[in-house]
This record gives structure tokens, C-alpha cells and sequence, in this order.
């Protein structure tokens, strides 16, 4: 399984991928959604991890972007951001995003994020 990590912080994208490393995955990276939406071409990418605020284009941008192309509909999304404001997650959910997690978060809270989507980790989970 491969997740695209996509975020504007190195150290961020380096924690998340620490976690999805040690949950069997392996991982891509990208610094805004532009740059998230090019490496999604011919990754073979099954899920993705977006912040919500970066520069070129942000999370919700991105997610909109991903669910217009049939190719990517069902594609799992977890927002992993700090917007922590109801109508913010609402607003991400409804633009289809599947799951949403705080910054800052666990490792656990991670974990627990993809299961509820289904998505299949490691023997150590």
C-alpha cells in the first residue's frame, strides 16, 4: 500500500511518514496540492494525508480537485490539519474528504483514523 503525505512542513511530513512506514505502507510526498496532485500520476497512490493550509493550493482546494477526476473518487482522504472549527470539517468532509484529524495528534489517533476507513495496515496493528 502507498499513502501520499501531503503538507508544507517537512517535520510534519516526516512524522506522518514514520507512522505509515511503521504500519507497512510506503509513502510520497508532496509540499502543497499542486505538487500532491502531480505525484499522484502514475504513483499508484491508495490513500492520502492532506493539511489544510499551505501555499499553492491548500487542502480543501486539493480534495475538491481529487473528487472532480473519476480516477480518484473513491481514493481515501484524511485531512490531518489544525482547523479545528466544526464548519471547517464540515466543509472538508462534504468536499470529500473521508475522515479529519487535529493537529497536533498520535500515533494512535492515526491508527485509529485509517481503520475507521478500512484502510489495511501492518501485522503490528
Amino acid at each position: 500500500m502507498k499513502a501520499l503525505i501531503i503538507d508544507d512542513s517537512r517535520a510534519m511530513r516526516a512524522v506522518l511518514k514514520g507512522i505509515l512506514q511503521e504500519a507497512g505502507m510506503e509513502t510520497v510526498e508532496a509540499n502543497h496540492g499542486k505538487e500532491g496532485l502531480e505525484r499522484l500520476k502514475g504513483a499508484g497512490v491508495d490513500l492520502v494525508l492532506v493539511d489544510w493550509h499551505m501555499p499553492e493550493m491548500d487542502g480543501f482546494a486539493f480534495v475538491r480537485a481529487l473528487r472532480c477526476s473519476p480516477a480518484y473518487h473513491s481514493l481515501p482522504v484524511l485531512m490531518v490539519t489544525s482547523e479545528g472549527d466544526t464548519d471547517m470539517i464540515v466543509k472538508a468532509l462534504e468536499a470529500g474528504a473521508d475522515e479529519y484529524v487535529l493537529k497536533p495528534f498520535t500515533k494512535d489517533s492515526i491508527v485509529q483514523k485509517l481503520q475507521t476507513m478500512g484502510v489495511p495496515l501492518g501485522k503490528a496493528y
